[in-house]
């Protein structure tokens, strides 16, 4: 899906949302007290969009312990494509007052959001306020996600309706309405069934909050036909299908048809964070574009020229998307490749080549590890051409393939394109997106510098599905194409937030459509 900038770098604009509760605990915490031992308070912190920390909450003092496990929890807003800052500190505290100044400082831990729901209880040694360890005390944070993610799922059908049509039969659809406090509000209209009295509509599914707001023994509408409360899963049962109307006015009338519930299940959808909590990893891999095209590095005109400061738009695209997709993959090891570059010793043209010349272990350490194989990748190779995708996008989805053989929703591969012009190599391209759209993968592209972006669009789906040179239809829209141009402004973490905004979607419904669980089961609602 093609993206635009965000105005802000902040929470406002994130289009993945979802309620985290975190709950706090301590150990062996440094003990303060001469007569007794600590009285200790975890206080939490969060980063707004301009950056500023401010007070989420305080928990609890207790008294006399080094083990405190804090009863009051914290419900925080949680944004997968925000790089969202937390910082717990835990103090002695030895007197009435609010100001914290005059307590004991037992230690801190700082950290991401991302880095909690990834690990679902997250475990870190406390630090002084010199980033140095406190000598004494661990700190644990536990998230659970607070989220009603029941859905109902219907087959209807229906017998013998009324006949409206003149010339023809009944075009019959259903209607199902949440009863609110003070009317009725429309929750699902099935597709209409042409021409047909006795219509099966497909299979539905309702999520339980829209049908009746988590309440299963709240009444429901069914086409303003019938009235019956939420049956118990599984059910099937008829009923009536009564017109008011026509009962009044027709003596002797029975119903207007019958309707047919033929099945009415409540069950569990996973949610993004049910998947990366159960211990889903996201699989991050950069390929960056060495072509020609690109200008000579040393040259201050070249998009792949590193200025004093250590900026271009390839470093930049690299931070801002690495610096949030890093929190969930556990070993922070990511591969990394290039295009389009004669490469040394044979000065080869090479589509698919490990920036760090190593092609049994292409893996960097963390996004810094990227980036310093990126610098020194810059002098040893002789850009060249031409821009070819294929090859890359073919090489994850051979691992992204391989993940579906271990049947549940372990992996998902996300792949980061930084490139600077027309794609080359078109055709092929298609067709592999086209494959890997039925596997765990999504591809972000970032296109740098002001060249023609139109064939990126194309790539995109957000004109209709993207079709192979064959007439092969993509099953999902996997590719999110945004100009590195139109974020200039805006900033790097607004570049991130409209890259990844999709991708929380893109992962919870590639493992719903193949029925794929988490590989740890998460706690039922």
């Amino acid at each position: 899906m093609a993206a635009g900038p965000a105005p802000t770098a902040g929470p406002g604009n994130a289009q993945f949302l979802s309620k985290v509760v975190l709950s706090v605990s301590c150990n062996n915490l440094l003990d303060m007290d001469v007569f007794s031992k600590s009285d200790p308070l975890c206080v939490i912190h969060m980063t707004s969009s301009e950056s500023q920390w401010y007070e989420v909450g305080r928990t609890e003092r207790i008294n006399n312990t080094l083990d405190p496990k804090f009863s009051k929890t914290f419900e925080i807003d949680y944004f997968f494509e925000v790089v969202q800052k937390i910082r717990f500190s835990v103090y002695d505290i030895d007197n009435a007052t609010y100001d914290l100044e005059d307590d004991d400082f037992l230690g801190s831990l700082e950290c991401t959001v991302g880095q909690i729901v990834s690990s679902r209880k997250l475990t870190r040694p406390l630090l002084r306020r010199d980033r140095k360890p406190a000598g004494k005390g661990t700190i644990t944070i536990v998230a659970e996600e607070k989220t009603d993610n029941r859905v109902v799922n219907f087959e209807m059908a229906a017998r013998k309706l009324d006949k409206k049509d003149f010339f023809g039969l009944s075009d019959p659809f259903l209607e199902i309405y949440k009863q609110t406090d003070t009317d009725w509000q429309l929750a699902h209209r099935t597709e209409v069934v042409m021409n047909n009295l006795s219509p099966t509509w497909k299979p539905f599914m309702v999520p339980l909050q829209s049908l009746c707001g988590g309440d299963i023994e709240r009444r429901i509408k069914v086409c303003a036909c019938f009235m019956a409360p939420p049956p118990p899963p599984p059910f099937q049962a008829e009923f009536e299908c009564i017109n008011s109307k026509k009962k009044q006015k027709k003596k002797g009338y029975k119903n207007s048809g019958v309707i047919i519930i033929k099945k009415c299940e409540i069950v569990r959808q996973y949610t993004f964070l049910d998947y990366i909590m159960g211990g889903c990893q996201l699989n991050f891999t950069v390929t960056i574009d060495f072509t020609g095209s690109n200008g000579d590095p040393r040259t201050p005109q070249s998009l792949h020229f590193i200025d004093p400061q250590g900026y271009n738009e390839y470093l930049a695209a690299i931070w801002a998307v690495g610096s949030v997709i890093q929190d969930y993959d556990s070993d922070k090891m990511f591969p990394a490749f290039g295009f389009g570059a004669q490469v040394p010793p044979s000065w080869q043209v090479s589509h698919e080549f490990p920036i760090n010349f190593n092609p049994a272990n292409p893996f960097c350490a963390g996004i810094e590890g990227v980036v310093s194989a990126y610098q020194q990748c810059l002098p040893q190779v002789k850009l060249y051409g031409p821009t070819s995708f294929s090859p890359i996008i073919n090489h994850v989805a051979c691992f992204a393939k391989q993940a579906m053989q271990q049947n549940t929703a372990s992996q998902y591969f996300v792949l980061l394109i930084i490139t600077d012009g027309v794609i080359t190599d078109m055709d092929q391209t298609r067709s592999a997106i086209v494959n890997a759209s039925r596997l765990p993968m999504s591809i972000i592209i970032i296109g740098v510098g002001g060249a023609d972006f139109s064939a990126m669009e194309f790539l995109d789906g957000d004109d209709g599905m993207l079709r192979s040179t064959t007439g092969e239809a993509a099953m999902r829209d996997i590719v999110q194409f945004v100009p590195f141009r139109q974020f200039q402004r805006a900033g790097t973490a607004a570049l991130a937030q409209s890259v990844l905004a999709e991708l929380p979607d893109q992962v919870a419904s590639f493992f719903h459509a193949f029925k794929l669980k988490p590989p740890t089961e998460p706690s039922p609602p």
